[in-house]
């Protein structure tokens, strides 16, 4: 999740709760934020975390220190470190995942859950308005804030 643009950013969906389930969203994310001519530098990123096994991996921390992204873990039992990936957490199984278990076909597969997945995440970012950024979509939010930084600065008078 970009916090400054309530985007999300990245996510990945699996049966097990290994290091590549928290890994394969950052790179996406670093890939993402690449892609769009917005990398970022060394110590521009905090990477929030809770302490769960697959947070505290070795394999994980050596990545985040690699791409230069500072780390923070919770206090274990604390939700407030993280309370608002736990707030998207609860707006996706509430708009996602339960929504769709009780007006459609349940999820048999992965891959069921995949694609409802990447159809809620393709609504949260272009199309829901969020009143923390404007009452706009965060793609907007985001697009607009990379145009201003990248505008040429008024001379002075």
């Amino acid at each position: 999740m970009d916090v400054f643009a309530q985007r999300i950013v990245g996510w990945h969906a699996s049966t097990s709760k290994q290091v590549d389930l928290v890994m394969t969203p950052l790179r996406i994310a670093m890939w993402q934020r690449e892609r769009e001519g917005n990398p970022v530098s060394p110590g521009d990123l905090i990477n929030h975390r809770d302490a769960g096994s697959q947070y505290t991996a070795l394999r994980l921390t050596e990545h985040i220190a690699l791409e230069g992204i500072v780390p923070s873990i919770g206090i274990v039992g604390d939700a407030l470190d993280i309370a608002l990936m736990e707030t998207i957490n609860g707006l996706y199984k509430t708009e996602c995942m339960r929504a769709t278990v009780f007006h459609a076909d349940p999820f048999r597969t992965l891959a069921d859950v995949e694609f409802a997945t990447a159809s809620w995440v393709d609504w949260y970012n272009n199309r829901r308005v969020h009143s923390s950024v404007g009452i706009l979509t965060p793609v907007q939010f985001a697009m607009l804030h990379y145009e201003a930084l990248s505008r040429e600065p008024e001379p002075t008078k």
